[in-house]
């Protein structure tokens, strides 16, 4: 009686390590790089002064839209994405798959800033709202509107290359 169960459980020990498991494969993605595709300026709504230039990026498409800066790594600090919208709505952002902290400034079709979200956290899926109608958003990394002393009201002017 020993014999056979110690005959079955060697059996199911050599069938349990004959089993092929496939290897995972790992899918290797080449860093997203930046590509310039326009130049902001952010102007103070008190004094019309200059407050801060950034090399954009454009995001127009509806696949640009959905995934903005999701996948990089970092970001130079005179970078952002422009979002511009067919319409004027409300909007909602998300940090799915983003692993940068991000200032999220949300921008009428006047150009001037409606709303801000500042320090969106990476990877949080919790949907952040423009609140207002607006057109455009522009993600900056975090930290940006703090150090701008952004404003609502503050506008911004830019140019496609």
């Amino acid at each position: 009686m020993n014999y056979t169960k110690l005959l079955l459980g060697a059996l199911l020990l050599i069938s349990f390590l004959s089993c092929k498991e496939e290897a995972k494969q790992v899918i290797k993605t080449s860093p997203i790089e930046f590509t310039k595709e326009g130049e902001l300026i952010i102007y103070k709504s008190k004094t019309d002064s200059i407050i801060g230039k950034f090399d954009i990026e454009i995001a127009e498409t509806a696949y640009e839209t959905e995934t903005g800066l999701m996948y990089r790594k970092s970001m130079q600090k005179d970078r952002g994405m422009l979002f511009i919208f067919p319409d004027v709505a409300m909007h909602s952002f998300y940090m799915k798959n983003t692993e940068i902290p991000l200032d999220i400034i949300y921008i009428d079709e006047d150009f001037k800033i409606a709303s801000f979200q500042e320090n969106a956290e990476p990877f949080n899926e919790k949907g952040l709202s423009s609140q207002v109608p607006i057109k455009y958003v522009l993600e900056l990394n975090a930290g940006l509107a703090e150090k701008l002393l952004l404003e609502i009201k503050d506008s911004i002017s830019f140019k496609k290359l």
